[in-house]
């Protein structure tokens, strides 16, 4: 039995008694269109008492899921999103604006919340949350660079990599033409581990550009929070301060 036909049932029952009922019925069939629609959240508010609708509600979705719920999905309003974040999603970046000056770029929302937790312990603030995941491209990496400089409140970038599945020579690839591109004129600390990391190494110092590379990930933190209120300073005394790319 669906809502209106609930509705109609029960229009000459008790208030009380039809909003138990209608409850009921909702709750059996809350599971049913959680799986059916790949919903992770679906919670819904008190009903009004004389109308057949929910005063508040709160849906979230897989977003796995998308290619298969197409006409769910196009009910998204991209208006009342920020505007980096929208940009992250047609890349398929996860990205999260912060209230920091530490622009991160890593892979693995694991590592990624371990590298603002080891930023925060240094004293820095993280400007972003960003997990280019396991497949990301060279192109995907220099989009990622254009969304976090995009915020004028970072001062100072560390990029944390583990190539598992992610190779790390295409993470410098993005790395470098992002910097060419965009005429990167801040202290870019970058950590990479795992596969490809010396063809990696070997692009980046062959690159010309002053990117610097650390490979244990306490002494990129405290790097780069360094750098960062170096930063910060000049800028507090109003002094013009570059870090210029090329060497």
């Amino acid at each position: 039995m669906n809502q209106l036909m609930l509705y109609r049932d029960c229009q000459n029952s008790k208030p009380k008694r039809w909003r138990r009922r209608l409850a009921w019925e909702n709750k059996k069939q809350r599971p049913q269109r959680c799986c059916s629609r790949y919903a992770l959240l679906i919670e819904i508010n008190p009903y009004a008492e004389d109308a057949d609708f929910s005063l508040d509600a709160k849906f979230r979705f897989d977003d796995n899921a998308a290619f298969r719920q197409k006409e769910l999905f196009a009910l998204r309003d991209w208006s009342q999103e920020d505007e980096k974040e929208v940009a992250a999603a047609k890349f398929d970046l996860n990205y999260i604006a912060l209230d920091g000056n530490i622009g991160c770029m890593v892979n693995g929302a694991g590592l990624a919340m371990a590298t603002m937790d080891i930023i925060s312990l240094h004293g820095g603030t993280p400007a972003n949350f960003l997990d280019v995941g396991g497949g990301a491209s060279a192109s995907a990496v220099k989009e990622a660079f254009k969304i976090i400089t995009s915020d004028s409140n970072v001062h100072a970038i560390l990029v944390n990599i583990f190539g598992g599945i992610m190779r790390c020579d295409v993470i410098a690839e993005g790395i470098i033409a992002a910097a060419k591109e965009l005429s990167l004129k801040m202290p870019i600390v970058c950590r990479l581990q795992g596969t490809n990391v010396d063809d990696a190494k070997v692009l980046i110092a062959s690159s010309g550009l002053k990117i610097l590379p650390v490979d244990n990930l306490d002494e990129a933190a405290r790097l780069v929070v360094k750098l960062s209120n170096i930063v910060s300073l000049a800028r507090d005394a109003k002094l013009d301060i570059n870090f210029e790319m090329p060497l």
